[in-house]
């Protein structure tokens, strides 16, 4: 096959949008896409993980950013949950048993706040109205009816004493340290000398009766303090008929209303008792005694602990919730407590401050998290396992565990929970967690893989322009021409480097979209067609390329060299990629081949300088098996050969100029110029063939716009592996050099149909002796080794004799 044969077609070189495949004027004549372009696999997976109710079965969107992930879950989630039913709400009421452990209380969707709004109907009801009834004068009455009952029968027991006392000569008497039985004599009482004056019998006697009164006494006291105790009885009993009285028609109707959840009804019976036995509460408080120069505050009591904290409250008439937390911290998931400073900088807390965190709202829906976020804040992604892995949503003090001092804190019931947990993120960091958590894959069993690129069918076409059309009405845009989605869909190809697919990096098409709309509005056009798609993506290109232009006028004014012209021996352009950041652009590299005598076989410079990576090495160590395998069958390869990038300061790393390298190194070897004009890239293995590369498009642009610098001959070109020709997707002005013969585009498949372009001469097939054609690229290349090898052998018997002629008289040498 001729050099001419060997030319990659003009209708080749890229694949061009025809416009007519759209049937509207504009983008503003069609409808918004609905849905997601492409991604089926990753829409399969998605719908069976959302459809699997078991344990685990939680999802992991894996792809690049920019594809789509966010908006595809969202829109099927809201497809899904449209008829769904809502979630219930869930409050936190006060245990009045545990006052620390505050309950977890569910009710259906929107009855959460109306239970807040029953309890606080009634707490304002009784505030008003227990004190009104505690005031009455009927309550006053009855009270002060049971207090003179139990004065009256104190004042009995007390009179029987005194009467019995003085029956006997004694009477009782009130001192400082209560009462007492004294003796008495002529109305009142013995003095100490008169009591010691009496003789021995009477005193016994009187000794004998006033132990005998004051067991009386302290039965009596007995009596008095069960007195106590019964009125103290009897007024609570009072007050517990007053308050059932007063809130229990109130109380009733709660009762009757939430008469299905037994948890509320329960919680219902705890206030009730815990009003009942607080109903001073209720009553006017005195004031604090105040302190001249200083007011204190009037401590009112509190009654937050009959409030309810409707801490997740649902809309009836939505579905299930969607929730996307995008900063998944400790707190912002879980939920927390908070405290509240008082005076002297002491903070306390109640369930009233118990506040709900993402996972709380999205209970009974969905709830979407970064998986980067999640790891890179403290104790969420463990947590979260935890509250995966028992079902339910513990709200703690996570710092507790660090403290040095226990601090007293509030341990809320926890929360069942019925979520399926989306988490999205890169394919690296799944299959970092994947391997590296052993628990991961017992939570998260499903995968959705979103790919960053698809196949182009006349169905994709159309959705892409329904994309466009969304994107322009959501933000308000110019609308696109068909010519217009045609060029960014020609500009979706580029980005992947296929003719046949399309990019779904959605986020760098939405730019473009903008972008295009910014340059046209400022152009004065209504629509945004095919130029003005091109001056977007030249304008990208020209706030970018400064490192390039740069590197462009070093080769083009010969401070780095890279001759277009001519041809020489074991000299060759190589192609390379330069990436800074988003911008990827070719840079020409001279590559030069030097062959002598030796045995080190192939020096890489690259590498004994630590300037090239694992995979470069790689491709120069397969140019040795080729070597080894096409010419080293009847004969030991004895040659050194060193090869270099030229000018290079920098790192190298890839295969992709392995074939550059070898065709620099047959030059050598045969002693056949290559042209300067034709740059080269492509890997090869062992066999010979030539295999694909990336960055195909950049290489050719970089090198065409160093022979337009320097003069277009229309010789130059560039030869790519002819796989690669699917990949090339070239601008224009290359296109139209190549369509006007200035510029030229070969590909090959082999080293041998490289070789011939190169250097203009046939490689040439061995024969069935096994030897090439004379005068070819393979004959000369292996008559010169067998030459080198010859000599070498020759220098070696040559050098065994000189050293038997040099060796002394009598040395065993």
């Amino acid at each position: 096959m001729s050099e001419s044969d060997r030319k990659v077609p003009v209708d080749k070189l890229r694949w061009v949008c025809d416009p007519s495949v759209f049937t509207f004027n504009s983008t503003s004549d069609i409808s918004g896409l609905e849905g997601s372009i492409g991604q089926q696999r990753a829409l399969t997976s998605i719908d069976f993980g959302l459809g699997m109710s078991s344990h685990g079965f939680n999802l992991y969107l894996a792809g690049e950013p920019g594809t789509g992930r966010s908006t595809t879950i969202e829109s099927m989630l809201r497809k899904r949950t449209m008829d769904s039913p809502p979630p219930p709400d869930w409050c936190y009421v006060n245990n009045f048993e545990t006052p620390d452990s505050p309950l977890a209380i569910s009710l259906p969707a929107g009855k959460g706040a109306e239970f807040a709004d029953d309890m606080q109907e009634l707490l304002d009801y009784v505030r008003s109205n227990i004190p009104a009834v505690l005031e009455s004068k009927e309550y006053e009455s009855d009270r002060v009816s049971i207090i003179e009952q139990y004065q009256e029968r104190n004042g009995e027991i007390f009179s029987q004493l005194e009467q019995d006392a003085t029956e006997q000569g004694f009477a009782l008497q009130r001192t400082v340290s209560g009462l007492v039985i004294v003796p008495q004599k002529e109305g009142r009482n013995y003095t100490q000398e008169e009591y010691e004056g009496l003789d021995k019998d009477e005193r016994e006697r009187m000794d004998g009766v006033g132990r005998e009164l004051t067991e009386k006494l302290n039965d009596a006291l007995r009596q008095v303090r069960e007195n106590e105790k019964g009125l103290r009885d009897d007024l609570a009993r009072l007050d517990r008929e007053l308050g059932i009285s007063a809130i229990g028609h109130h109380l009733d109707p709660l009762k009757e209303k939430y008469a299905g959840f037994q948890k509320v009804l329960h919680y219902l019976e705890s206030v009730q008792e815990d009003l009942l036995l607080n109903l001073e509460d209720f009553k006017p408080q005195t004031p604090p005694p105040q302190i001249p120069g200083l007011k204190l505050p009037r401590q009112e009591p509190t009654f937050e602990r009959y409030e309810v904290n409707v801490v997740v409250e649902n809309d009836p008439d939505s579905g299930a919730p969607i929730i996307f937390e995008s900063n998944p911290t400790y707190n912002n998931l879980f939920g927390r407590i908070e405290n509240v400073m008082q005076m002297g900088g002491v903070a306390t807390t109640n369930f009233t401050l118990i506040k709900a965190g993402a996972l709380h709202r999205a209970n009974g829906g969905y709830l979407i998290v970064d998986a980067r976020e999640v790891l890179l804040n403290p104790f969420a992604w463990e947590s979260l396992k935890r509250c995966i892995r028992n079902s339910e949503i513990r709200i703690e003090d996570v710092l507790e565990q660090y403290r040095f001092m226990t601090v007293v804190s509030l341990k809320p019931e926890p929360i069942p929970l019925h979520a399926k947990i989306i988490m999205i993120g890169s394919l690296w960091i799944y299959h970092l967690l994947f391997y590296l958590d052993p628990d991961y894959r017992k939570f998260f069993k499903v995968r959705a893989d979103f790919d960053s690129r698809i196949h182009r069918t006349p169905e994709v076409l159309q959705d892409y322009a329904l994309f466009v059309a969304a994107h322009c009405r959501k933000e308000g845009l110019l609308p696109f021409s068909p010519s217009g989605v045609a060029a960014l869909l020609e500009y979706a190809a580029r980005q992947v480097e296929d003719q046949e697919r399309l990019t779904t990096q959605f986020m760098e098409l939405s730019d473009t979209i903008r972008e295009a709309s910014f340059w046209a509005s400022r152009g004065g056009g209504q629509v945004v067609d095919r130029k003005w798609v091109r001056k977007t993506i030249d304008e990208k290109i020209y706030r970018s390329n400064r490192i390039e232009e740069r590197i462009q006028e070093y080769l083009a004014d010969g401070t780095i060299l890279c001759d277009i012209d001519g041809a020489v021996v074991g000299q060759i352009n190589g192609l390379s990629v330069l990436t800074m950041a988003d911008y990827s652009f070719g840079r020409p590299s001279r590559v030069t081949a030097r062959v002598s005598l030796g045995r080190a076989g192939m020096v890489n410079i690259e590498r004994e300088v630590k300037l090239s990576g694992p995979i470069h090495d790689k491709g120069m160590l397969i140019l040795t098996g080729f070597l080894r395998g096409r010419f080293g069958n009847d004969k030991p390869l004895s040659f050194s050969a060193s090869i270099c990038f030229e000018q290079s300061y920098e790192g190298i790393e890839g295969d992709s100029a392995s074939s550059t390298e070898l065709y620099a190194l047959l030059s050598a070897l045969s002693g056949l110029p290559i042209r300067q004009g034709i740059a080269v890239t492509g890997s090869v293995n062992q066999h010979g063939q030539v295999q694909p590369i990336g960055g195909v498009n950049q290489k050719i642009e970089g090198f065409f716009a160093l022979c337009k610098a320097k003069g277009l001959t229309g010789s130059q070109g560039v030869m790519v592996p002819s796989i690669n020709e699917r990949n090339l997707m070239l601008n224009d002005e290359v296109v139209e050099a190549v369509e006007a013969g200035r510029f030229h585009i070969w590909s090959v498949s082999t080293i041998d149909q490289g070789i011939e372009i190169l250097t203009g001469v046939p490689a040439g097939e061995p024969g069935a002796d096994g030897r090439y054609p004379e005068g070819s690229v393979n004959f000369l290349v292996d008559r010169r080794l067998r030459e080198m090898m010859e000599s070498m052998h020759r220098f070696a018997v040559e050098e065994k004799e000189a050293a038997k002629l040099e060796a002394p008289k009598g040395d065993p040498a």
